[in-house]
């Protein structure tokens, strides 16, 4: 009789193991939530993503350097759209490689009229060139990424690269910002960002392996309030929690009307 006692605990507490393990962070907090995902998840299950309700938008990478395309990205971002998911795209961007080359690459993928969010820009490594070789390229890119989008992109980078080597440089821009902590990020500047990516071990039905999770802040437009700080931001309030919103609203601040031109 013990024995069989002993056997039903254990099976109790693998079975609050097994439950925690599948317990996400959408399913206890209030963020409004997103995904990005590229070939590495391979085939995607996305009437299971679609059927989600937590989940608010996704970025599919599109391309990397010159030539790189990612090889799902076509696939990706025809299933997404067919399940009803908010879509946005994103370049890798490589220092070393010509602007102008890195932009067709990306144009040629990432097209206006497939996209419902901003254009995304990956930035996570200098390619070896020192800080200021490196902004220099990069900032090259994104003016032209700009003028080709008709509005600046959202800047995907981690929190301590930024305060490495972006520190004060991309006021005018939206970030999201990579740190894979418990605790809000808080930028050396102490600016504000849009969303975080706050792991890279995240679990979604309908996708095998790990997926990149991102939350995003309760806003009107830029978020800003008379005194011109963001009401919700982690560095314009006090507490630093995330607030409910609707999807409409964690959409658009990413959201973009593309301006359809005979050159994009």
């Amino acid at each position: 009789r013990r024995q069989r006692q002993m056997c039903k605990e254990t099976a109790a507490l693998l079975t609050l193991s097994t439950h925690a393990q599948l317990v996400q962070c959408e399913d206890t907090c209030q963020h409004v939530h997103g995904i990005d995902l590229s070939h590495y998840q391979g085939n995607v299950f996305w009437e299971t993503v679609g059927d989600n309700t937590k989940m608010a938008y996704v970025y599919l990478k599109a391309t990397e350097g010159g030539t790189n395309v990612d090889s799902k990205y076509k696939q990706n971002i025809d299933l997404a759209h067919r399940y009803g998911l908010k879509v946005g795209s994103y370049h890798f961007y490589r220092a070393r490689i010509p602007q102008q080359t890195q932009l067709e690459n990306f144009m040629a993928q990432c097209r206006p009229g497939d996209q419902d969010l901003l254009p995304m820009i990956d930035v996570e490594t200098k390619s070896g060139l020192d800080t200021e070789e490196f902004c220099d390229s990069l900032f090259k890119f994104l003016l032209l990424v700009e003028k080709a989008y008709k509005q600046k992109p959202l800047i995907y980078t981690g929190a301590n690269f930024y305060d490495h080597y972006l520190l004060g440089k991309l006021d005018s821009y939206k970030l999201m910002i990579a740190q894979y902590t418990k605790r809000t990020p808080v930028l050396k500047d102490r600016r504000d960002f849009e969303m975080w990516q706050y792991t890279g071990k995240g679990r979604l039905n309908g996708v095998n392996g790990y997926v990149d999770k991102a939350g995003s802040w309760e806003t009107t437009g830029l978020g800003k309030s008379d005194s011109g700080t963001d009401k919700h931001s982690p560095n314009g309030h006090k507490d630093s929690t995330f607030q409910v919103c609707k999807i409409k609203k964690a959409v658009r601040k990413v959201k973009t009307k593309y301006i359809s031109t005979q050159n994009v």
